[in-house]
């Protein structure tokens, strides 16, 4: 049966550094619109110690989603030929926002922008998007893969892209989470036994598809009619730390693996303390109690939640060395997962070809 391998990666990371000191004039709000009694600098101090962001990326004015997903694409297939593409999957939320608060714009698609903006001329390189909050690239990477093994496919490319930055409430603390970026992989057949080994995605609507969201602003003097990034936080904590290693073991148990067998976990890059909290019930599971040291790579701290972007750009600084102390070698095996809206958890283990 063939398996899918990972043949290159790129990304794209927005130019514009934003500091937490840019909050710092902001007035933040509660949900019931009232003003929050700690002072900005006393919240913006417990949102680093809390998230570990110090500063994230935010796209420049007259740049769009679609436009950093193609430069990512352009990044990751580099030297290669496009022609031969029998996907293009971009993976988004919000779609392209002209700028602060304007509606999505999601006709045509992005992937098919990304697939104009490349010059593919080949009509059967299917050009389709994919909103599955967070964990959207891996989802389409999932996606990929099966059709990779159904044999409907030889290569297909995986494109993570958000303009976060383009739909924030500034009266809401959580606005500092958010970042803009993207991420790109090119994915081929193999029959090396390398490449994805397993895969779980599970969706718990029911009881959490509100966790995270769009709503009115915390402002009490906005008249609440344009639509703004709005979350749980608490919940959206709880329910990860809960859930994601217990995804990420049943997929160990699908490939036949246990987590001593994992070189290096990459994890969506929501909120470092949450991803830590992750780690730590992951190997508890496993009876482990001392975790190896640089297991997982972090770019949180100055990447700031680019969401379906994370993971892509992630593996793509891991793949081209700019990571210190985190390399992935032939042979090595890692774990990815993602958590986000709907809420929706994937995980896949794969061995490095």
């Amino acid at each position: 049966m063939w398996s899918t391998v990972i043949k290159a990666t790129g990304s794209h990371i927005p130019s514009r550094r934003v500091t937490n000191e840019h909050f710092v004039g902001h007035e933040f709000y509660g949900e019931n619109r009232k003003r929050l009694e700690k002072t900005t600098r006393e919240i913006i101090k417990k949102f680093r110690e809390i998230t570990g962001i110090r500063e994230r990326r935010y796209v420049p004015e007259g740049t769009n989603t679609s436009d950093i997903a193609y430069e990512a694409a352009k990044a990751a297939l580099e030297g290669r030929d496009a022609e031969t593409l029998d996907y293009i999957i971009v993976a988004h939320n919000l779609g392209d926002l002209e700028c602060h608060g304007a509606p999505s714009d999601m006709i045509p698609t992005l992937a098919a922008r990304v697939k104009r903006k490349l010059g593919i001329r080949n009509p059967y390189t299917v050009a389709f998007d994919l909103p599955f909050g967070c964990p959207g690239w891996l989802q389409g990477v999932i996606m990929a893969h099966n059709c990779i093994r159904a044999g409907d496919a030889k290569r297909a490319l995986v494109i993570g892209a958000e303009t976060l930055s383009r739909l924030t409430d500034p009266h809401d603390m959580d606005t500092m989470i958010y970042a803009d970026g993207a991420g790109a992989t090119l994915l081929e057949r193999s029959d090396a036994g390398a490449g994805i080994l397993s895969h779980v995605s599970r969706s718990d609507t029911l009881e959490h598809a509100e966790l995270f969201r769009l709503g009115p602003s915390y402002s009490p003097s906005r008249n609440g009619r344009n639509l703004l990034l709005k979350m749980n936080g608490h919940d959206i904590y709880r329910y990860a730390v809960s859930t994601v290693p217990l995804t990420v073991k049943e997929a160990l148990d699908k490939a036949g693996l246990t987590l001593t067998d994992v070189k290096k976990v990459l994890i969506h890059q929501a909120n470092e303390k949450m991803d830590q909290a992750i780690l730590k019930r992951l190997f508890k599971l496993y009876g482990i109690r001392d975790i190896p040291e640089y297991i997982m790579p972090m770019t949180i701290s100055w990447l700031g939640n680019s969401s379906v972007a994370t993971l892509p750009t992630l593996l793509d600084l891991v793949q081209r060395g700019r990571l210190d102390d985190h390399r992935l070698k032939s042979g090595d095996v890692a774990v990815f997962a993602s958590v986000g809206a709907g809420m929706n958890i994937n995980t896949m283990v794969y061995r490095m070809p």
